[in-house]
């Protein structure tokens, strides 16, 4: 019977919510879309005028407070869902009438401390999600991973068949590249006699497939891309060779139309003449 225990190398403070660089104003920018935070500031401050510039420059700075942002990566789906209620809540209470002044910063805390209580990611589900880049990362070294802390028993002697050995004070531990778990042993010995014995069952988790975070950077970039200028669309103005190359164009109607309009220049066109010709005899 052996002693089976996971255990994390690195201190447990470190395993803190709060790790690394990303903001949660890149949080609000992966879960929330443009035309919903236009919407918002829209329902506060009006369609147009300085007040809607304020109102999002006011929510940029609500969450530009919220510093140092890290998500498990299972736990994605339920920061959506909190950033959608997030948003309903924001329009209802514009709705009613209040200040984004205040509306902006109290929702802000509130996503703070449901950020706070998401769940960590142990081993398989130790990839990361960053909100500063909208992307899934690993974590450098197997024994840097979150994992939990645990002690049972086991007859299961398959937890042992790959154990890697190594003498001195340090041991090598495979990559992250490919996927794999195995059993760790550290030994207490004195005159060369085991004292005790600590077992590591880690789960190694492979890297995300090749390019795959290139390519969620350069989505996330497109979906907040947002046009400065609308563009306007031009009339259009067809010529007449272009209205008579159109098969509905030549009609019953538009035909007698322009046969009047033919008729009208050429006796506009006589008249004009016959009035010339009259001036310049009239001349000799």
């Amino acid at each position: 019977m052996a002693l089976l225990r996971l255990a994390s190398a690195v201190p447990s403070g470190l395993r803190a919510l709060l790790v690394l660089r990303a903001s949660a104003w890149a949080c609000l920018l992966c879960f929330t879309t443009y035309t919903e935070r236009v919407s918002i500031c829209r329902m506060f401050a009006g369609l147009q005028g300085p007040r809607i510039d304020q109102c999002k420059e006011a929510l940029t700075a609500a969450f530009q407070g919220l510093s140092d942002m890290e998500i498990n990566y299972e736990e994605r789906s339920h920061l959506h869902d909190n950033f959608t209620q997030m948003t309903l809540s924001l329009q209802e209470e514009a709705a009613a009438g209040g200040s984004f002044e205040v509306a902006f910063p109290a929702a802000a805390e509130k996503m703070k401390r449901a950020i706070l209580e998401l769940k960590k990611g142990i081993q398989e589900v130790a990839r990361r999600f960053r909100c500063q880049g909208c992307y899934s990362t690993l974590c450098d070294l197997p024994l840097d991973c979150p994992v939990q802390d645990m002690t049972l028993r086991t007859r299961d002697a398959s937890y042992f068949r790959d154990m890697p050995r190594a003498r001195g004070s340090l041991a090598r531990i495979r990559p992250v590249q490919p996927t794999h778990r195995g059993t760790f042993c550290c030994v207490i010995q004195h005159d060369q006699r085991p004292l005790a014995r600590l077992y590591f069952f880690l789960n190694v988790t492979g890297p995300p497939p090749r390019g795959e975070t290139e390519l969620q950077v350069v989505f996330r970039k497109v979906l907040r891309w947002a046009p400065r200028d609308v563009e306007m669309i031009e009339p259009w103005r067809p010529s007449l060779d272009e209205l008579l190359a159109r098969p509905e164009a030549l009609t019953l109607g538009n035909l007698v139309l322009l046969t009047a309009v033919i008729a009208l220049v050429s006796a506009t066109a006589t008249v004009l003449l016959w009035m010339f010709c009259r001036w310049y005899l009239s001349g000799d």
